[in-house]
């Protein structure tokens, strides 16, 4: 089994923050790949599933962000996991909107949440799936920001990370996280067609070709009439 984690903080008033993008992603990946309704267990929200040949636990921890290692402790040790067979979604600050990475291990990075993690698994081995929300650009702004809702403009970048995360779920689970991050690219930057695949428009008009240049007319002179024609 694989227990995949959402960060984020519970209740109405923070849902649609950029703080709870890690909630936002268990969710679409609960209502696409066919998971149990919600139910509260382990101080959160849980749902059980299927993606691909694993079986998964999916944890939205209902602790608030502060003290999230609370309710993945208590799921871990339950389901006989080691923090190797843990994934964690959570917002990054350092990455551009849109972007996302997966690490194996590695500091908290200041991120309150990571650091409760750090603190209840005793150990920093877990799996992360970085979710950039950009930075506001000074520190003290920091706060307020990652506790304010996605803008409207955001709306699309957002969603189309979401898809992919989606879309590349089962690759996660099953240890394979480049094609999960080639399923998130698929959404969030995809291939341009090539020229010839579009259809012509105004600036694409065919340009006439020249019309042809007379041909000479044949020359019917004699030898000795060319020679005598040059001297004229």
């Amino acid at each position: 089994m694989k227990l995949i984690v959402g960060l984020g903080n519970p209740g109405a008033k923070y849902a649609g923050n950029r703080h709870n993008i890690g909630f936002m992603a268990l969710d679409r990946i609960a209502a696409d790949h066919g998971f149990s309704p919600w139910k509260a267990q382990f101080k959160g929200l849980v749902a059980q599933g299927q993606l691909g040949a694993e079986k998964v636990l999916l944890l939205k921890p209902q602790t608030f962000m502060n003290v999230s290692g609370e309710s993945v402790r208590p799921a871990m040790e339950f389901w006989k996991l080691t923090p190797a067979d843990i994934t964690v979604f959570h917002d990054e600050l350092d990455l551009a909107p849109g972007k996302a990475r997966v690490k194996a291990g590695g500091g908290h990075a200041g991120h309150n949440g990571l650091r409760s993690m750090h603190q209840h698994l005793g150990t920093d081995a877990y799996n992360r799936v970085r979710l950039g929300i950009g930075h506001p650009g000074h520190k003290d702004a920091v706060a307020a920001y990652v506790l304010n809702d996605f803008a409207k403009s955001e709306q699309d970048w957002l969603d189309d990370l979401l898809r992919g995360i989606s879309d590349g779920a089962e690759a996660l689970a099953n240890g394979d996280p480049t094609r999960f991050l080639n399923a998130i690219a698929l959404r969030t930057a995809p291939p341009r067609s090539s020229t010839s695949d579009r259809p012509a428009g105004p600036k694409d008009k065919p340009v006439k070709a020249a019309p042809p240049a007379p041909a000479a007319p044949e020359d019917t002179r004699t030898p000795v009439q060319k020679l005598l024609d040059r001297f004229r």
